[in-house]
C-alpha cells in the first residue's frame, strides 16, 4: 500500500490557488514582482508551501520570528523562514486592508491577484538574526535581503493564473499534485529525497545513496521505496552552476544508471528483491535558494511534506554558505540538530547523514566516521572546479566522469564566450 506524507498544516488537501481567469479593475493597485518572489508565489499556488494561501500575514511573521512555527487551528507547524511579500514604500501606501491588488511581473504583464490583510514594516535585521542566526551580514544570505531596497511588506491571500514552464528540463521538474500522485501509482511503501544545488560528486551521490539504503533496511521486506534525486531548479546566487547545466548532469547519472554504481549494497537491494537503479527518479523543485543553513534545512522538508515524500536527506553543512571571508556560519550538523528542538509539527522524517568518502581500502565510498584510519581519496572544490574549467578530468573515485565531462564542457563554453 502506498504511503504518502500527509499535508502541512494539518489540512486534508493541498493548498491551490491557481485559477484559470483573473477578475481584475482599472483602479486596482499593482504590485511589481520580481522572478524571485515571482516563484514564492507559485510555490504557494501549487501547495508546495501548504498551508499558506498568499505572502505571510504579521501574526505568521512574527510567530515564525519568535516561535518557529505557524499557528492553524490553535496548533503550532514548524517553518523557519517568513514568506511575506516585499513591496515599495509607494507601492505600500496604494494597498489597503481588505482590498484586492493586483500583481504583475516586471515586464507590466499581470498574473495574479492578492487580497491584501494589511501592509507592515520590514525590519531586515530582525529577520536576519531569526533566520540566519548571527548580525553578521557578510555571507550571501544577508545580501539576499540587504541588497533588496525595499523595506516593507504585505500579506494576504493569492488567486495566480497557471505558470508556464518552457525551460528544457520542464519534464523533469515535480510539483506536489503529480509527485503525490507519482507515489500512488507507483505504489511506494516509504519515499526519501535528497536535496542539492550542486552537480553531485560521488559522496553526494552517496548520501542518497545511504538514506535510500537506510530506508530499504527499515521497510524493504514489506514496502517499496521511493528515491528521488530532488534538486533545487530555482533562484541561486551568481557563482553557483546554472540550473539547465546541473540537471544535464544528473540525468547523465540516472539515465546513464550509473548513479551509485560501485557504491551501493548491491546485495542488500538483491536481498530486498528492488533496485535502486529501477527505483531513483529525477524530480526537479523550482523553488529559490535561501542560503540559510539550519533554517532552510527545515525549509526544505516542508516542501518534500507537501510533496508526499515520507523521508528527507540531511547531509553535513546542509543549505550552507559560508561568511566572506570562508569561516563558518553554522557547525557542520547543525542542520541536523535543528530538527530536535522543533516546537512545531513536522510529519516528515529525516535521515541523517554524516561525511562521506572514496577509501582505497574499500575500492568504494563510505561514510567516514565508519572508516577511521583508512585511506581517503579527496580534491578540495577550489581545485576541482579549477581542473574542470581547464578541462582536466577530474579522478572518477571522486566525480564520474559523466558529470565531469558536462561540467567541463560548461566551463569550455563560458570560457570562450568571456574572451569573445
Amino acid at each position: 500500500m502506498a504511503k504518502v506524507c500527509p499535508v502541512h498544516g494539518g489540512l486534508s488537501e493541498l493548498v491551490n490557488r491557481v485559477v484559470a481567469s483573473l477578475t481584475t479593475s482599472e483602479l486596482m493597485p499593482k504590485i511589481v514582482v520580481n522572478g524571485t518572489d515571482y516563484t514564492t508565489l507559485h510555490r504557494i499556488a501549487d501547495g508546495t508551501l501548504s498551508p499558506l494561501t498568499g505572502p505571510m500575514t504579521k501574526t505568521d511573521y512574527d510567530n515564525v520570528l519568535v516561535k518557529k512555527g505557524i499557528e492553524r487551528d490553535g496548533k503550532m507547524w514548524a517553518w523557519t523562514i517568513p514568506l511575506s511579500l516585499p513591496v515599495t514604500a509607494e507601492e505600500a501606501k496604494s494597498l489597503k486592508a481588505g482590498e484586492p491588488a493586483l500583481l504583475v511581473n516586471e515586464a507590466g504583464d499581470a498574473f495574479g491577484t492578492l487580497d491584501v490583510d494589511a501592509t507592515f514594516s520590514w525590519d531586515k535585521p530582525a529577520f536576519l538574526k531569526a533566520v540566519y542566526g548571527t548580525d553578521r551580514t557578510d555571507h550571501p544570505g544577508a545580501r539576499l535581503w540587504l541588497d533588496d531596497a525595499r523595506v516593507d511588506l504585505v500579506g494576504g491571500a493569492i488567486s495566480m493564473l497557471a505558470h508556464d514552464e518552457n525551460r528544457p528540463f520542464k519534464d523533469r521538474i515535480m510539483y506536489p499534485t503529480s509527485m503525490r500522485a507519482l507515489l500512488q501509482e507507483q505504489g511506494y511503501g516509504a519515499s526519501v529525497a535528497f536535496q542539492t544545488r550542486n552537480p553531485l560528486h560521488r559522496a553526494h551521490e552517496y548520501a542518497l545513496v545511504y538514506g535510500a539504503e537506510k530506508l530499504l533496511k527499515e521497510v524493504g521486506d514489506t514496502a517499496k521505496v521511493g528515491v528521488f534525486l530532488n534538486p533545487l531548479v530555482g533562484q541561486l546566487k551568481g557563482d553557483d552552476v546554472p540550473a539547465a547545466t546541473r540537471m544535464e548532469t544528473y540525468i547523465k547519472l540516472i539515465d546513464g544508471g550509473v548513479l551509485g554504481e560501485g557504491d551501493m549494497d548491491e546485495a542488500l537491494w538483491k536481498s530486498k528483491g528492488q533496485s535502486l537503479r529501477e527505483q531513483v527518479r529525477l524530480a526537479g523543485l523550482h523553488m529559490r535558494m535561501f542560503y540559510g543553513g539550519p533554517s532552510e534545512a527545515v525549509m526544505h522538508a516542508i516542501y518534500r511534506q507537501n510533496m508526499g515524500i515520507t523521508h528527507f536527506i540531511i547531509g553535513r553543512k546542509h543549505a550552507d554558505a559560508p561568511y566572506d571571508d570562508k569561516s563558518a556560519i553554522w557547525g557542520d550538523f547543525d542542520a541536523q540538530e535543528i530538527f530536535e528542538k522543533l516546537e512545531g509539527d513536522l510529519q516528515i522524517k529525516t535521515v541523517n547523514v554524516g561525511f562521506a568518502a572514496y577509501f582505497e581500502e574499500l575500492g568504494k565510498v563510505s561514510l567516514c566516521s565508519e572508516n577511521k584510519g583508512k585511506t581517503t581519496v579527496s580534491i578540495s572544490g577550489s581545485k576541482m572546479r579549477e581542473m574542470l574549467n581547464s578541462g582536466t578530468m577530474p579522478d572518477s573515485r571522486v566525480m564520474r566522469p559523466a558529470t565531469a565531462q558536462v561540467l567541463m564542457d560548461y566551463y569550455a563554453a563560458k570560457n570562450k564566450e568571456a574572451s569573445a
